[in-house]
Formats: C-alpha cells, sequence, structure tokens
C-alpha cells in the first residue's frame, strides 16, 4: 500500500503543517501553482515529490516540472497536470490525452476548488486538492491524503488548513 500527500495552488505559501499531514504518505504529489522551488525543497524533504507546473510557475520551474506527467503507483496508472477541468469539462488538450490513453487517476489542480469525482464514461477517479497556498479567491485551504492498494484508491481524506 502506497499512501499519497496531494496538494495544489500554494503559491510560493508554506505551511508548517504541510509536513505534520503528510509525515506518515509515502510520496507527495504537487499538481501545479507550485510558486516557488523552495516550496518543491521543503516538500522533499518530507516525502519524496512528483510536481507538475502551473501557469503561474517561472521558468525554473517548468524546467523542474512537466506540463503533464504519466506515471504507475502499484497497479494504477496516473495522469497529472495543473489545468485539466472535470468530467464533462475537460480542456481540450487533456481531453485529448485522457481519451488517447485513459489512466484509472486524473489529478489536476488550478480551479482552487476541491472535487473528488468519478468519470463513469471513462471510468476514472478525477481529483483536484483545492488550494493549499493563501492567494486566490478560496475561503478555505484543502488537502488530500488517499492510498493506493494494488488496483484500489481508497481512504481518501478531505484536510481543512485553519
Amino acid at each position: 500500500m502506497t499512501k499519497i500527500g496531494l496538494l495544489s495552488d500554494t503559491h510560493a505559501y508554506w505551511d508548517d503543517k504541510f509536513a505534520h499531514y503528510f509525515a506518515d504518505c509515502d510520496e507527495i504529489w504537487h499538481a501545479g501553482d507550485i510558486g516557488s522551488e523552495e516550496v518543491l525543497h521543503r516538500l522533499d524533504t518530507i516525502k519524496p515529490v512528483r510536481a507538475v507546473h502551473g501557469n503561474i510557475d517561472d521558468y525554473q520551474l517548468r524546467h523542474l516540472c512537466p506540463t503533464i506527467l504519466r506515471f504507475e503507483v502499484e497497479q494504477v496508472s496516473v495522469l497529472m497536470t495543473h489545468i485539466g477541468g472535470y468530467p464533462g469539462k475537460y480542456t481540450p488538450e487533456i481531453r485529448q490525452e485522457l481519451y488517447r490513453s485513459t489512466p484509472r487517476l486524473f489529478v489536476c489542480g488550478h480551479s482552487h476548488i476541491l472535487k473528488v469525482m468519478y468519470d463513469p464514461k471513462l471510468q476514472m477517479l478525477c481529483l483536484n486538492p483545492g488550494a493549499a497556498g493563501k492567494f486566490g479567491f478560496h475561503q478555505v485551504r484543502t488537502l488530500l491524503r488517499f492510498a493506493i492498494d494494488g488496483q484500489e484508491i481508497k481512504n481518501m481524506e478531505v484536510i481543512e488548513l485553519a
């Protein structure tokens, strides 16, 4: 079983609660708008990080983190990007990527709105952890934690940061 900590849209903001909530995770995933290399490096001191860049990230972060990341954890294929949309409203670029090779788990950020949705048409779970930073219109900062156990995605937790 692999425990995952997921966040997005930190916009260069660091909260020591990230270390607390992700301490028991095996990996941390950042779905873009990291905002600074410092945030990425601090996360990497907690656990190994997989990250994509977002639309506010500078050339250094774009060099370190791809636009789209495909990988497999246990027996679950994952596609992560920053701007992706959600079931029925995927961005055109991502829709093409999803239909070309559909993952079991699709992760994105950008909207600052936490969403956990299943796409029955593609038979794919879609996750957007909301925003963990302070910049933006959101009123509650959020993170997600979950586990991947073989082919199962389970134990989904929504964490609200004060």
